[in-house]
């Protein structure tokens, strides 16, 4: 039976778990990078580690949010007093990593699973601080202010085309050419910025659906897929295992 080749479109730092499990399942890793995540010590995030004493939460949206700070400002964690929630089940495992203690974790792992989860909890002049990239969606900010708390975002990395585009060009070519088998896109930016680079972007829609399997990593980043008319489809839980194991079994279908 052929070995099924998947193209992983997340940064370097984040392709090894996703590379591990296609090997183990029987298939070809190919990691083409649509997305650069660079930390960035901003004015805000200083602003955040200021503030330190009189937050009452810290929202981590993602591992590069943790990452970021303990590369800056390693000593924001001694003697946090503020609660910690986390979106997803890997940055949970990074803060625990980074000796965080994980106070709340949402059942969906999407900005509005957390809304959902801090509905039963008092946040009303409840003071937040949310350190992530300033291109991420404004659900979240905006529906805890719904709920009357206090918000302070913080720039902690910024989400980038990467700078070299020749990798993302190959990609396309290869989508082009039937080079690959399945796709995985984790999250909106992955799937836009590939479309950014595509000329002909009803061409590689078409491929997407008709010759790849193309898989979200969940609803939002589904969506952004939708917006391309490219067909794709995503797991109940939203992590990479799970989309890639969904990926595998349409794959053996």
């Amino acid at each position: 039976m052929k070995k099924p080749v998947i193209a992983v479109t997340r940064p370097f730092t984040r392709s090894k778990i996703a590379k591990e499990l296609i090997e183990e399942l029987g298939g070809k890793a190919i990691i083409t990078p649509t997305l650069d995540l660079q930390p960035v010590n901003s004015n805000s995030l200083k602003k955040l580690i200021k503030e330190k004493e009189n937050l009452d939460w810290v929202i981590f949206t993602s591992p590069t949010s943790i990452e970021s700070i303990e590369e800056f400002h390693p000593d924001f964690k001694n003697n946090l007093k503020a609660k910690i929630a986390v979106i997803g089940k890997k940055t949970a495992e990074i803060a625990k990593k980074f000796n965080y203690n994980v106070d709340l974790i949402p059942e969906d792992y999407t900005a509005e699973g957390l809304l959902e989860s801090f509905e039963n909890i008092n946040i009303e002049n409840k003071f937040i601080g949310i350190p992530r990239t300033f291109s991420a969606r404004d659900v979240l900010p905006e529906g805890l202010k719904k709920q009357n708390a206090v918000i302070l975002l913080a720039e902690a990395y910024q989400s980038l085309l990467p700078r070299d585009i020749v990798r993302i060009e190959l990609l396309i070519d290869k989508i082009r050419f039937n080079e690959i088998d399945g796709i995985i896109f984790t999250s909106p930016l992955t799937v836009t910025n590939l479309f950014k680079v595509a000329v002909d972007k009803e061409e590689i829609a078409k491929k997407l659906s008709e010759d790849i399997i193309t898989v979200a990593i969940g609803p939002i980043t589904s969506k952004e897929l939708d917006k391309y008319n490219v067909k794709n489809i995503y797991p109940d839980k939203y992590t990479v295992k799970d989309m890639i194991e969904l990926l595998f079994k349409e794959w053996n279908e």
